[in-house]
């Protein structure tokens, strides 16, 4: 447990090791997926910033990489819409493209990003997160691509933030 003055209690719900294993156990479900054709990343900032980073290097085929910023949270709570604060660069159109998020709760903004994205016409598009929570999802949207499953609360280290803070733990920890 992490614990520093005026900040809140952190418990630890995944260790550094265990996310490398389920960073690993993803990246060859994908390999096999989409062997022998390149794979365009489009990760999602901030948070799955260093998730993308780590199953990237874990990838054994050309990959591209492009970035969208989308937010949806206000400190701890949902504010039940999207805003898209940076879009895309590169044009979508038949190309293999793997959303990658660091967590689907409400599927909204997984929801939101692959609506969006079909109308640009990609050859295949797919969702990857790190974590799925089941518990909150309000929009029924599954990611092609998960890796732990998890009822905690609020989470925070792994690329994983409230208001900016947090993001560099190598860990992933529930605040309380």
């Amino acid at each position: 447990m992490i614990v520093r003055p005026s900040e809140p209690i952190l418990r630890p719900v995944y260790s550094a090791e265990q996310i490398a294993a389920e960073v690993r156990r993803v990246a060859a479900e994908i390999n096999a997926d989409y062997r022998g054709r390149h794979l365009h990343l489009l990760v999602v900032l901030k948070g799955a910033v260093v998730f993308a980073a780590d199953l990237a290097r874990h990838l054994d085929l050309p990959i591209t990489l492009d970035f969208v910023r989308i937010a949806s949270y206000c400190g701890t709570e949902s504010t039940g819409g999207i805003n898209l604060a940076s879009d895309h660069e590169t044009r979508l159109r038949d190309k293999d493209v793997l959303i990658v998020e660091d967590i689907i709760d409400t599927g909204l903004s997984l929801d939101y990003l692959m609506k969006a994205l079909a109308a640009e016409q990609p050859r295949t598009l797919k969702s990857c997160v790190l974590i799925s929570k089941n518990a909150i999802r309000t929009v029924h949207r599954e990611p092609d691509y998960h890796g732990f499953t998890c009822s905690a609360g609020f989470l925070v280290g792994y690329g994983l933030d409230c208001d900016e803070r947090f993001r560099n733990l190598p860990g992933i920890y529930e605040m309380g």
